[in-house]
């Protein structure tokens, strides 16, 4: 037992190396003063960072990017909250049914969905729109809503409600002063990964983004295969960067909702 353990932490630490090695070469490179993808750099300097925030179209397709998330967090929040307490509140049969269907979206491969909404807005006109893409984007989002509501709600006594509307609240007030409160966190949570799944999505903007609503992953992508320069290392540096804060936020908004539970 006493071997073991360090050989299990010594393999977690090289896994965690493997996975952690990407990106640390790609932070590396954004600070390269090279015209070109080099590693390791000749030499370090924020001229990347400097063309990135220089570059009209560079920011235009972030600001799009962050436009379409926050309405996507929007509607994603509403949405999968409204979903989440619905099922929950089901028969057990047909709640997993509806679960299943509600959370098909993170098993079917993107691009499945991808084709699926692409001819479905295309019929519609929509396409090359960011209402299209911020209507397929809460599409993925949904699921990560509805899945962490769902959690908070399992931890919630339903007697709670029950006493609230014994004691006179409608269920919209039942609603709004008794289940919202106590599912808060798990709405958080929600609303931090659908803002995540929708900046950082790139295959169903490929298809639904056209040449007028560029997404920044959409820009970087044609960045890739037209013009290769360490800007786009800057870019993904800050993508990660932004990732990593709120994945930090979940952590600490899920971790103060559990010690506050017990």
């Amino acid at each position: 037992m006493s071997v073991l353990r360090p050989l299990a932490n010594v393999i977690v630490t090289l896994i965690l190396i493997f996975l952690a090695l990407p990106i640390a070469v790609v932070c590396t490179v954004s600070f390269s003063s090279a015209t070109y993808l080099s590693f390791p750099p000749p030499a370090f300097g924020l001229r990347w960072y400097r063309a990135y925030f220089g570059n009209a179209d560079w920011l235009d397709a972030t600001w799009l990017s962050v436009w379409v998330a926050v309405a996507v967090v929007m509607l994603s929040t509403s949405l999968g909250t409204l979903a989440a307490i619905g099922i929950a509140r089901l028969p057990r049969a047909i709640r997993v049914l509806a679960t299943g269907l509600i959370l098909s979206p993170l098993v079917v491969p993107v691009i499945v969905v991808a084709i699926g909404v692409y001819y479905a807005f295309a019929r519609y006109g929509l396409v090359g729109s960011p209402v299209a893409i911020v209507l397929a984007h809460t599409c993925l989002a949904v699921p990560f809503v509805v899945t962490s509501v769902s959690a908070s709600l399992a931890g919630i006594d339903p007697k709670l409600e029950q006493a609230a509307m014994s004691l006179g609240a409608t269920p919209a007030g039942t609603f709004w002063q008794v289940t919202l409160p106590l599912v808060r966190p798990g709405v958080l949570v929600g609303m931090l990964f659908a803002f995540i799944t929708s900046f950082d999505e790139t295959v169903v903007a490929l298809f639904l983004s056209g040449s007028d609503a560029v997404t920044l992953p959409r820009r970087m992508w044609d960045e890739l295969r037209f013009q290769i320069d360490p800007t786009i290392a800057a870019v993904s540096t800050l993508i990660v960067l932004i990732t990593t804060l709120i994945l930090a936020s979940v952590h600490l908004i899920w971790h103060r909702a559990t010690n506050i539970r017990q």
